[in-house]
């Protein structure tokens, strides 16, 4: 894959020596985002599905100055298999000195090309698992990128947005702890998982949750219980000892967490989230925050003091053969 423009650039696969030109590129144009060596290694090159065609680089008198990350599907990912006819793009950027030169819109080309070969017909910004950097486009810190874009064909599917809360002096409101007690008179016990939860934990998630939810379970258990457990913790809900929800937390990172279809609207999930943000606080963090919810569910958060922190747009777009 190579291509040329009237200006003397060219669009060429990623090369391993492009690592610090890309870095530079990023943080120059992705600025509410930005990334160090460690992550670009570990959330791009080794991925199994990063291929250096899927992620052409806009070359211009030898020096990078843009770059597109698409994504396909190269091993299954659990049970959705290989999706061969949906990819991604998780990242792209231009440095600011080169915008509005054409550069944007050939690296995009050269990807939508390739993919359209390769039979896809979905592409997504950015929704890509495991290994997203966030769910769309900032619809305010990269609203000129988002305008681009959709003049090229790219729609609007959803309009999620990230949450964060302050736990400083956290208490737990009155009407969820009301709530609580309601729950335990009807059975309902909430408390840290242990051992002999992790296989009833697990089989809960494959039944009613993502096969992605269930890989972050894994992850934090597997903290918990074989390596260092101070940075995670993880709640379960039993209803007569039989799980009914959960919820999770890395670092300051809330969530997922998720009850089971049948028992929800008791106020179980209230529970799980004011408790497993005063187990935060008592560990030393002082902020919460996650990546993504509905305008919906932001409600159930705000009733513990999360607040909206960032808007974005997931775009998709359908190719032609």
């Amino acid at each position: 894959m190579m291509a040329g423009g009237a200006n003397g650039w060219v669009i060429r696969p990623y090369q391993p020596a492009d690592e610090t030109a890309i870095l530079e590129i990023w943080n120059a144009a992705l600025t509410h985002d930005p990334i160090s060596p460690a992550t670009w290694r570990s959330r791009v090159l080794l991925d199994p599905n990063f291929q250096p065609e899927g992620c052409p680089v806009a070359v211009v008198d030898g020096q990078p100055r843009g770059f597109l990350l698409s994504l396909t599907r190269q091993v299954p990912f659990f049970t959705d298999g290989l999706q061969p006819d949906q990819a991604w793009i998780t990242a792209f950027a231009v440095h600011p000195a080169w915008q509005g030169r054409g550069l944007g819109s050939a690296l995009l080309q050269t990807a939508l090309d390739r993919l359209r070969r390769q039979g896809v017909r979905t592409v997504t910004i950015a929704t890509y698992l495991p290994h997203y950097f966030f769910p769309g486009v900032d619809v305010e810190a990269y609203a000129p990128g988002l305008a681009f874009l959709t003049r090229r064909g790219f729609t609007v599917i959803a309009r999620p947005l990230s949450m964060q809360a302050d736990l400083t002096g956290f208490q737990i409101p009155p009407a969820i702890a009301a709530v609580a007690d309601r729950l335990r008179a009807e059975g309902v016990t909430v408390r840290p998982v242990e051992p002999t939860d992790i296989l009833p934990l697990l089989t809960f998630l494959r039944q009613h949750f993502s096969w992605d939810w269930h890989r972050e379970a894994c992850e934090v258990l597997r903290d918990l219980f074989a390596g260092d457990p101070r940075a995670v913790g993880l709640l379960v809900a039993l209803q007569n000892d039989t799980v009914v929800g959960y919820a999770q937390h890395r670092g300051e990172r809330f969530g997922p967490f998720g009850v089971h279809p049948e028992h929800r609207r008791r106020g179980i999930g209230r529970v799980l989230l004011a408790l497993t943000l005063r187990a935060m606080l008592a560990k030393g963090y002082h902020t919460a925050w996650f990546l993504w919810t509905s305008d919906q569910a932001a409600r159930l958060y705000a009733t513990c003091g999360f607040r909206a922190a960032r808007r974005f747009a997931v775009l998709r777009l359908l190719l032609t053969p």
